[in-house]
């Protein structure tokens, strides 16, 4: 890639470990990176990259061997979910939506949203995301602007319900036509806005409160505006249950998302852990995504048939799913959890232990290259090549925590934590150096929305049981 003339800002990052998540999954032990503006225009041995770049550098950066990685992609995440912390725990999913999450939610400002965003988007920040997949929350404007002053990237969705049973009043007279209207709406307003960092995808919740309508009609939106869909998927056997009683499946969701020819391969699945043989070989023929959610499924939902999935050539990310549903909104918790997860559950499918099950190298996979086509963003992000995007997370390997680091890949999936990331870059800015957030306060966003939190559980009426005796 020809570099441009006449004043662009040029960034030289040398003397790294370089992990680059390429087609080749290239790792320079001493490498070097030249960025221009929002963009890698060279990557190689560090000697040769100072040597050659280093003379036309606005700024050069000595990282003494720290590791320099893609940036993390969040293929699930409710930002809007985040005021509501720690107001759903310990219960079964239906008692978490109808009691807890849909008064909550339903009871949102946009101002929360943004507030909740903000907060989100601080957390997924130090745990070295760069983009992210709303799942499907309240008031996308405000989210967007959280979005735009964060310096993050993002595909954001709206939470879109048009029936079912258990649905707040402000949501059950909503029409299909409204939930159609309001996503080009969205669409149209905030579509590749923030310097191109904001993508707009259409929303369906889950299919118990999606009419078919809605289904097809998001469906053939999604393929004229050329964008992706985000819904819940086979989460829990309930949810099957009630696609077989009400819509006459054989099985459950996937198979009746099959049967209506709903499955396409702009479709991000979440969680997607009650499908057997029959829907994996479903969504892996219509080349449909699926985000893994570690912390999430094991908390509420299950054992997801992961190995299954990646062996039929389904491609698996990692999601954080939001705040209630896991309190961490940690990519680097969930790459620990996912190859452990699923170590585990050879056992409890075969009868018989598989260390080799999800290795590291396949669980770094998910979190970036795998995550980059989930968010049908692979042509820009998810790996460190030339002409692709400058996002990217450095981490500092000197720590109790990771040191000795005999395997590099090995380590970041098995002993990184959140506190050895210490800087992030997304679209060529940096948004975060030496564990510093530099595009919003940390301090402040915290005051609010500590204030923010208090107002709206208030206004929902969401009581949170006393579990002891507390004083």
């Amino acid at each position: 890639m020809e570099m441009r003339t006449g004043g662009s800002t040029v960034t030289v990052l040398h003397n790294a470990t370089i992990v680059t998540m390429d087609g080749d999954r290239r790792v320079f032990q001493n490498g070097g990176i030249v960025i221009e503006e929002d963009r890698i225009v060279a990557i190689g041995q560090s000697p040769e990259i100072f040597q050659r770049f280093s003379h036309l550098a606005n700024q050069i950066v000595d990282l003494h061997g720290h590791i320099i990685l893609p940036g993390f992609i969040n293929t699930h995440v409710h930002t809007s979910q985040q005021l509501g912390r720690g107001i759903a725990d310990d219960v079964d999913l239906m008692t978490w939506l109808h009691d807890r999450i849909w008064p909550y939610e339903s009871n949102m400002t946009e101002e929360e949203s943004y507030i909740s965003t903000l907060l989100c988007g601080v957390e997924l920040i130090h745990s070295g995301v760069t983009c992210f997949a709303e799942a499907g929350g309240q008031h996308v404007t405000g989210m967007a602007r959280a979005i735009e002053k964060l310096g993050i990237r993002a595909c954001l969705a709206e939470s879109i319900m048009d029936s079912g049973q258990g649905l707040p009043a402000s949501w059950g007279s909503r029409t299909t036509d409204d939930c159609i209207q309001s996503q080009k709406e969205l669409y149209k307003k905030h579509h590749n806005t923030a310097d191109g960092r904001i993508r707009i995808w259409l929303g369906v919740r889950q299919i118990m409160n999606s009419s078919d309508r809605l289904l097809l009609e998001t469906r053939d939106m999604a393929r004229e505006l050329k964008t992706g869909i985000h819904m819940h998927v086979s989460e829990i056997p309930y949810e099957n249950q009630v696609v077989v009683h009400t819509r006459k499946a054989e099985h459950g969701t996937v198979t009746y998302l099959e049967k209506i020819d709903f499955l396409q391969s702009n479709l991000l699945a979440a969680h997607t852990v009650w499908v057997d043989k029959n829907e994996v070989s479903f969504l892996s023929k219509a080349r449909v995504k699926v985000s893994h959610c570690p912390a999430s499924a094991m908390r509420m939902l299950g054992f997801a048939p992961i190995r299954e999935m990646l062996d039929a050539g389904i491609c698996v990310s990692l999601g954080t799913d939001g705040a209630p549903s896991n309190n961490r909104m940690s990519i680097v918790d969930e790459m620990y959890l996912a190859s452990l997860i699923n170590k585990g559950r050879e056992v409890y499918v075969k009868g018989t232990t598989d260390p080799t099950a999800l290795p590291a190298e396949t669980v770094l996979q998910m979190a970036t290259a795998n995550g980059a086509k989930s968010v049908l963003w692979d042509d820009e992000i998810g790996s460190i090549e030339i002409g692709k995007k400058a996002d990217l997370v450095v981490v500092n390997p000197h720590s109790w925590s990771m040191i000795p680091v005999h395997d590099c890949i090995s380590s970041l999936v098995y002993c990184l934590r959140t506190e050895n990331v210490v800087s992030v870059m997304c679209n060529g800015h940096w948004i975060m150096k030496d564990k510093k957030i530099l595009t919003v306060d940390e301090e402040e966003v915290i005051s609010i929305a500590k204030q923010a939190s208090r107002e709206l559980l208030e206004r929902a009426g969401v009581q949170i049981p006393n579990r002891m005796n507390v004083l």
